[in-house]
């Protein structure tokens, strides 16, 4: 099957996708935390179903499988996933569900995703696209400075800051109740889906230091091969065909000594160990995704 536009290739089901959704299309304080819509869930498994080929399939399952023991005895549970495309999340989850292995299956059925605004009130098929996982949405660091320096005035940026800080403050309270619940917190570590020729936008966001800091563990996954290829900043123009899509599983990392060990490491006089330790992250998820991508093509 030749690559074709999503929009092109799927219109007809983003059509009931759009009659099916239901979430807000403007985010403030009070709606951050998401729950998943099971009828455009339906329609996300179907357009993934269509284009996962045979030979995909989840690597270090043990990982995935200790990760889940680990969240069912009690701990706060964080998954940092590489960041390619808007089916990371949907594939990811059908995946999981599809393994095959009872735990592994119920993992994803815990998974919150962090979401950007941006999925809720850019575009109403991009929102219904979005709303099929459970979410709990922010307003992103990056999203913020652009508004700041489109401000008119001080008294409007100011104002953005303040509705900024509320927002991610209310999401901060999702997170705890989620953690209370047994669910797992997923994060996109770039912040941003990486677009070749752009290193860029694979760097991890400082602010990912925070999340190791409040979780117990963390699984590092990454993605080797993806169904939609990036066009331009419109998600719907993205490319889609059938792809072997193989999503990887680091051993299980307790975030408490990862983090201040390699803290430790840094000389006394860095300048941003927060950066450096996303920076750290980010080289253990590149590793790791070299060498699937060595075995997959050896």
């Amino acid at each position: 099957m030749e690559k074709a536009p999503l929009y092109k290739r799927y219109a007809s089901s983003f059509e009931k996708l759009s009659k099916l959704s239901h979430a807000a299309a403007k985010i403030d304080e009070t709606n951050v935390y998401q729950v998943a819509n099971p009828e455009t869930r339906k329609i996300m498994d179907m357009l993934v179903e269509d284009n996962t080929l045979p030979e995909s399939h989840l690597e270090g399952i043990e990982n995935f499988e200790k990760f889940y023991d680990l969240v069912q005895s009690g701990k706060s549970g964080l998954i940092l996933m590489e960041h390619y495309s808007n089916t990371d999340l949907p594939s990811f989850c059908y995946m999981l569900e599809k393994s095959g292995n009872p735990k592994v299956a119920d993992l994803s059925k815990r998974i919150v995703a962090i979401a950007g605004m941006k999925l809720n009130e850019a575009d109403p098929t991009v929102r219904a696209f979005a709303e099929s996982f459970t979410r709990v949405v922010i307003y992103p660091t990056r999203s913020l400075d652009k508004k700041e320096a489109d401000a008119a005035t001080e008294e409007e940026a100011k104002a953005e800051e303040q509705k900024a800080r509320k927002i991610n403050m209310a999401a901060m309270r999702a997170m705890t109740e989620c953690k209370k619940r047994g669910e797992v917190i997923l994060v996109f570590p770039s912040g941003t889906r990486y677009r070749p020729g752009h290193p860029e936008t694979k760097r991890g966001l400082k602010e990912i230091d925070s999340y190791l800091r409040l979780f117990d563990v963390v699984l590092l996954v990454t993605i080797n091969g993806s169904i939609l290829e990036i066009q331009d900043e419109n998600m719907l123009n993205d490319l889609c065909a059938p792809a072997v899509t193989i999503f990887g599983a680091h051993e299980v990392i307790e975030c408490k000594p990862f983090r201040d060990q390699y803290l430790a490491s840094l000389p006394a006089d860095e300048s941003d160990p927060k950066q450096k330790m996303i920076d750290h992250v980010m080289e253990l998820l590149e590793k790791q995704h070299n060498e699937i991508e060595s075995k997959k093509n050896g």
